[in-house]
């Protein structure tokens, strides 16, 4: 199966959060109402320079993709 790079998700339980899933590696889980993250990918072994400046521009990439999703309600 071919999942999109991310997937905008929602939880009854939580109305007030916003949820972005990025499937691919280093796959995460960012609640944009506080902008929490949670990995689901071991990241230990990672040289902490190069992943920390890959994963802030995963994040941005996340925002920018909410972003587009929300303006096509619009």
């Amino acid at each position: 199966m071919n999942l999109p790079k991310f997937l905008l998700a929602d939880n009854s339980e939580y109305p007030e959060d916003i949820f972005i899933l990025h499937t691919e590696f280093p796959r995460f889980v960012i609640n944009l109402k506080d902008d929490e993250v949670e990995w689901l990918d071991d990241l230990s072994g990672e040289k902490e320079d190069e992943i920390a400046n890959e994963l802030e521009h995963l994040i941005k990439l996340a925002e920018d993709f909410y972003d587009t999703e929300m303006e096509k309600y619009e």
